[in-house]
């Protein structure tokens, strides 16, 4: 049996990868990501859209340690605590206000295309236009200068990509 070589940093979807895996069977496995990879699982959209073959995706991942250092969890807005209190997210509603807040985190780091060229534009699934760039030897997205420290998979369906930092998702 031949060794199984890591994927390519490079280019699009790995040729390689008609084996049928795809993004959701590989994204909570990935150990320094499986916190926001717990999250895609929560979020409906993200979850069916990761386990679709003919969806090409690219998944901006925060590490672990960046979603840690949040001031705040994925699911908290300052909004709802200046609105409804030290309670915001008690109760049926207050779990709808969080599970809302989580959504548009996950979103964010979600493109919905892969391959994704240096400069082109794009839209997330959150509906903010990002980019990335190749800026002093280091891959980053823009705006907010997020290093993307490597390409964790490529899989039939897109890649995830590991960031060092979050994206806005205010």
């Amino acid at each position: 049996m031949a060794p199984v070589l890591p994927p390519s940093n490079e280019g699009g979807p790995n040729p390689d990868s008609s084996d049928g895996v795809v993004i959701a069977d590989i994204i909570g496995k990935t150990r320094h990501v499986n916190i926001f990879g717990g999250f895609t699982r929560d979020i409906d959209t993200v979850a069916s859209r990761l386990e679709d073959a003919s969806k090409n995706t690219t998944v901006l991942a925060p590490e672990n340690g960046a979603i840690m250092q949040l001031p705040r969890k994925p699911w908290e807005d300052p909004r709802d605590y200046d609105q409804y209190g030290a309670n915001a997210y008690d109760g049926s509603e207050g779990e709808d206000r969080a599970h809302k807040n989580l959504r548009r985190f996950v979103e964010a780091h979600v493109v919905p295309e892969n391959p994704w060229r240096e400069n082109q534009r794009v839209t997330t699934l959150a509906g903010n236009t990002i980019w990335f760039e190749n800026k002093d030897g280091r891959k980053v997205i823009q705006p907010g200068d997020v290093e993307v420290t490597t390409v964790a998979e490529t899989v039939a369906n897109g890649e995830v990509w590991v960031l060092k930092g979050v994206l806005n998702y205010a």
